[in-house]
């Protein structure tokens, strides 16, 4: 398709005269809906703001974000462009971690993602193992499910999402890989009257409550569909939650009932404090592994990462671990 004029002077305007500090100051705004809190968190005077700000749209020819009562709000312009420049500055601070990495040999900065079905031994075995190679690398850990993670992920903001890989609508963006198949249980407490049962029907786990997870996770509606394709109503959540912590902690204390990794409560159900039902889903299944953005290089600290993690997957495979 001809594009048109106007494409190639935008063009041309981003490469010559884009500057860093308008980049920096746009995604701040985005952030903070606010000209003010941004020149703050910038530490530069709302005037110098305003005038990088004006002067930015005068060169795109385009109006970047419109005032309102609820600030300062980015146009589709806007938005578009900021987009581009998370990841642009994100590209830049993993080019000044790998310079760090490469002056260090054991330094630089990952930020992982996580998810429920990676936060029992997986991804505390990959951060003990890594930190035993690389003393000096820095790890920080970002709790989530894939709505909020993978978003994340797309930005720059986080390097890797571990956990249960996202569905297809993630994927023309995002490399996925797999590091191995998630066993599922219903988790209950020892006390917990179905407990007494040798052999669960689905219509049986109907009577009680459950703690659930969000409705936009995969296990949630693989969860739904097994029970819809049994004519059967899914289970309520009393709770909805992805707090590992929290969860166990109202299953021991309750009659309600939960849906985990079976990986994740393991040494609960060895030292007797819950229970793996006896009760086998059909579908409720999926790959746990690694996702990337398309077509991003790691840096050298987050591709070591990746590497334990796949170490530790080998062990967890092999149930060593």
């Amino acid at each position: 398709m001809m594009k048109t004029g106007r494409h190639f002077n935008i063009v041309e305007r981003i490469a010559t005269r884009l500057k860093l500090k308008q980049l920096r100051l746009l995604v701040a705004i985005a952030e903070n809906a606010s000209i003010l809190h941004a020149a703050t968190s910038l530490n530069i005077s709302q005037p110098a703001a305003t005038k990088l700000l004006k002067d930015l749209e005068e060169d795109f020819g385009v109006k970047l974000f419109e005032r309102s009562n609820r600030g300062a709000i980015p146009t589709k312009y806007g938005e578009a462009l900021t987009r581009h420049g998370k990841l642009i500055l994100s590209q830049i601070s993993q080019a000044a971690q790998e310079l760090d990495d490469l002056a260090e040999g054991t330094g630089g900065r990952v930020v992982v993602g996580t998810l429920l079905a990676a936060s029992a031994h997986l991804l505390p075995a990959a951060v003990e193992m890594l930190r035993k190679e690389r003393p000096n690398v820095s790890i920080v850990i970002k709790e989530g499910t894939n709505d909020l993670l993978i978003p994340a992920l797309l930005t720059g903001d986080i390097d890797i999402v571990v956990g249960r890989l996202p569905e297809i609508r993630f994927r023309k963006d995002v490399l996925q890989e797999p590091l191995f198949e998630e066993q599922v249980s219903i988790i209950a407490r020892k006390e917990h009257p179905l407990t007494q049962m040798h052999k669960i029907r689905h219509a049986d786990l109907l009577d009680w409550d459950w703690i659930l997870p969000p409705r936009e996770t995969t296990m949630r509606r693989q969860l739904e569909e097994e029970f819809l394709k049994m004519e059967l109503s899914p289970p309520v959540d009393g709770v909805e939650s992805v707090s590992l912590l929290t969860n166990k902690r109202i299953i021991s204390r309750t009659d309600m009932l939960t849906v985990l990794p079976y990986h994740v409560i393991a040494e609960d159900v060895e030292r007797g404090t819950l229970v793996s039902l006896p009760f086998k889903f059909k579908t409720v299944r999926g790959p746990v592994g690694i996702s990337y953005r398309r077509n991003a290089t790691l840096s050298p600290a987050a591709a070591a990462f990746a590497d334990k993690l796949r170490e530790i997957a080998l062990l967890i495979q092999q149930e060593t671990i």
